[in-house]
């Protein structure tokens, strides 16, 4: 089983759900239809989830890089509205 190395060093299982999720959580904040929400999810989450599938360790950080890289490609807003969520968490913290 693949175990995610967190930032504070932690690590935990790896979550196919998880990843599908935050992808998800951004799509719905920028302005794209609910259909292409969906499919952006769906699609970057197929293309992310099998590279770390089966390796022993990945860092969360390289987890958020690739899936930044892929919607960067497939829709740029929901990029955008990722990095912003992190930027305010950052603010708030």
């Amino acid at each position: 089983m693949t175990e995610v190395i967190k930032k504070n060093g932690t690590k935990e299982p790896f979550s196919a759900e998880k990843i599908r999720k935050s992808i998800t959580g951004a799509a719905r904040q920028a302005d794209i239809s609910e259909e292409r929400k969906n499919k952006v999810a769906e699609q970057v989450a197929a293309t992310v989830i099998p590279m770390f599938e089966g390796k022993e360790e990945v860092k969360a950080n390289e987890i958020r890089d690739i899936i930044l890289s892929e919607l960067d490609k497939i829709e740029p807003a929901v990029a955008n509205s990722w990095r912003e969520y992190e930027q305010n968490r950052r603010k708030a913290e």
